[in-house]
């Protein structure tokens, strides 16, 4: 095991990032888990907190598998030759896409609700999630905040496999992960607690980092938590 659980991941995550600290950081974290790993890198960076929402295209029979991912602004990422191979058809495609496209409005509402999506262009934006096994999620994530013209783009998580790592380096200005072992079958393995992360849990921390970048730009000091 590397870490503790995602609270430790998220900590040493922003230790590594320092150096984006006054760059102007935005923290968009991927849930569920991803945000509890962005929530520690927001605060390590004195940054905003907000989410982006891919969902993975399960494989026809193995929903364990992704053939790709669908971002919430219709970006799409379809490994193509992984498609091939398992006879995906456009019927079935289309049948996936407009599934996850529904979970990623119903996430994007609870989550959000009616807020509008943070202004980057003069933004050094910070994609975060928990860990990458085959990048789809990550890769969709990063093209759907380039569409809204970040002054930078970096993938930040705490472990990927190595092609994971550099097939996100033809997507974003830079990557920033911890660790890349060689032998990786899954993400959860490099965790002691990896645990599921709840809506509740999401909810807290997205409302705790705005009541603590509320209360320094007030000049108080936000009331001690059990977190």
């Amino acid at each position: 095991m590397l870490f503790r659980d995602r609270r430790d991941a998220g900590r040493r995550l922003g230790m590594a990032l320092l150096r984006y600290k006054s760059e102007n950081p935005y923290i968009l974290a991927i849930p569920r888990g991803g945000v509890v790993v962005g929530y520690e890198v927001a605060a390590a960076l004195d940054a905003p907190l907000d989410i982006v929402v891919p969902r993975k295209l399960r494989a026809p029979h193995n929903p364990e598998l992704a053939i790709g991912a669908v971002a919430h602004d219709g970006s799409i990422y379809l490994d193509e030759r992984l498609a091939r191979e398992l006879g995906v058809d456009e019927e079935y495609l289309l049948r996936e896409v407009e599934a996850q496209k529904e979970e990623i409005r119903r996430r994007m509402a609870l989550y959000r609700g009616d807020r509008p999506f943070p202004s980057l262009e003069e933004r050094c934006a910070i994609v975060v999630d928990d860990g990458i096994a085959t990048g789809s999620t990550m890769i969709v994530a990063l093209r759907a905040i380039r569409g809204v013209r970040p002054k930078k783009l970096v993938a930040a998580i705490p472990v990927a496999p190595p092609e994971g790592v550099e097939r996100l380096r033809q997507e974003a200005d830079d990557v920033v992960c911890l660790a890349t072992p060689v032998l990786f079958y899954a993400v959860g393995q490099f965790y002691e607690d990896f645990r599921q992360t709840e809506d509740a849990e999401v909810l807290d921390l997205l409302e705790r980092r705005r009541y603590e970048l509320m209360h320094a730009r007030d000049g108080e000091l936000p009331e001690a938590s059990g977190w």
